[in-house]
């Protein structure tokens, strides 16, 4: 079935279900927006481009989705992709590449391809899941740190060395603002999980920046003031060469926001115990990518975190992600120059603790007591990620995961044995 959730929702909709979804989705929009920022810098991107993917995809993924309580927008699993095709092929040549992943997930969607995600091995998402984190995290720490680098190396094993190289010019009011940003993050959440913890330290640690005038960075130090209104739409430049050259770059954004919105609605039905429509998600999830794309934003999908924060919040129906991308539209109307403040130490502080959160490491020892085929599937995958290339991490995680699946089916011994003639 590919007919939207809010559909279904709509017809038995009452005041009280909407009174729920307004603070969910205003709880959500607190924890969105100082992400969406964030990760639209570690991928390379202008800020602003965060803010515009949040709305206009965020919206799009709850009108059109087939979960009651998905939450969609820029996530980090994207920042990798992202960061990649920005540095070979330029902003332009990531709008087609998200253009072109939103009609690939269209199709999907179409063919009812939602029920195909049950055939990629888990440890091959568990794999470039944790090497999506390190690079992440890595990427955070010339922020972190307060270090003075001209250009990071977007290559895991040339980044090191460079921030290493780079360790004289340490800021110890960079590496505080960061540390204090991070620790209240993780208490915050421990004893208000519902309280929007996110903006309230990543605000707090940029407050000290400005009231105490620290030699600090901040967003608009480094990027300049951000816009108050939307881009108006626009069509990606098209031509045959650069279809085919980005290809590739948009299979591996269609798949991702194909498994990440998929795990994330997957999660979401556990936790109120309902039921996703795949093929209305991945139909949603190519309609958002097109109008990103058409607005000049970045790729979206599902986000595991502000979907769990939007159930936790008690939103009930789609209305809340609407009203989630609504909020976060009005902040950008009306207080956009407030944005400007926010201090990046505090900014890639909150990326680490996301960066750890997507590594789950209350599973690791799960995984490590796995079959023995299935941890090498995770560290082939995972070094893949991180050492060579997303792309090549999951094409060869897949093509190995199904090999060792066909190779089990086949060791498996027959009880039947050929009658006597």
């Amino acid at each position: 079935m590919r007919q939207p959730k809010i559909l279904t929702t709509i017809q038995s909709y009452s005041w009280s279900l909407f009174a729920s979804d307004l603070l969910a989705g205003a709880t959500v929009a607190m924890v969105a927006l100082p992400l969406s920022l964030a990760i639209a810098i570690a991928s390379g991107a202008d800020p602003a481009k965060g803010i515009v993917t949040a709305i206009v995809a965020g919206f799009l993924i709850s009108l059109l989705g087939g979960s009651r309580v998905q939450i969609g927008g820029p996530t980090g699993a994207f920042i990798v992709v992202v960061f990649g095709v920005i540095a070979e092929h330029g902003y332009d040549g990531l709008v087609l590449a998200t253009f072109m992943a939103g009609i690939i997930l269209l199709i999907a969607g179409y063919f009812r391809a939602g029920n195909l995600i049950a055939f990629v091995p888990e440890a091959v998402v568990n794999g470039f899941t944790i090497g999506i984190g390190i690079i992440i995290a890595t990427s955070q720490l010339k922020d972190f740190l307060g270090l003075t680098v001209d250009m990071v190396p977007a290559d895991f094993l040339e980044k090191i060395p460079v921030l290493w190289e780079a360790r004289e010019t340490f800021s110890v009011s960079a590496f505080t603002i960061a540390l204090v940003t991070l620790v209240l993050i993780v208490v915050l959440r421990r004893i208000a999980p519902r309280f929007p913890g996110l903006i309230v330290a990543v605000g707090v640690g940029s407050a000290l920046v400005v009231f105490m005038a620290l030699p600090v960075d901040t967003l608009d130090s480094r990027f300049g003031e951000l816009p108050s209104q939307l881009p108006w739409p626009q069509m990606p430049d098209f031509s045959p060469a650069r279809i085919i050259e980005l290809l590739p770059s948009a299979f591996v954004i269609a798949f991702l926001a194909a498994v990440e919105s998929l795990l994330s609605a997957m999660v979401a039905d556990k936790m109120i115990e309902g039921h996703h429509r795949p093929n209305a998600e991945l139909s949603a999830q190519g309609a958002a990518n097109i109008a990103s794309a058409l607005f000049t934003g970045l790729p979206a999908t599902g986000a595991i975190a502000r979907t769990a924060t939007n159930v936790k919040a008690g939103g009930k129906t789609p209305v809340a992600g609407i009203v989630h991308a609504i909020v976060i539209l009005l902040v950008m109307l009306l207080a956009a120059p407030l944005a400007g403040y926010l201090a990046m130490p505090a900014l890639a502080a909150l990326l680490v603790v996301t960066a750890w959160n997507m590594t789950e490491p209350h599973k690791w020892g799960e995984y490590l007591r796995g079959r023995k085929s299935d941890i090498f599937l995770l560290f082939l995958t995972l070094i893949l990620t991180v050492i060579v290339d997303l792309t090549v991490a999951i094409g060869v995680g897949v093509s190995v995961g199904i090999a060792l699946r066909l190779s089990r089916r086949k060791s498996v011994k027959s009880d039947w044995s050929p009658p006597d003639r």
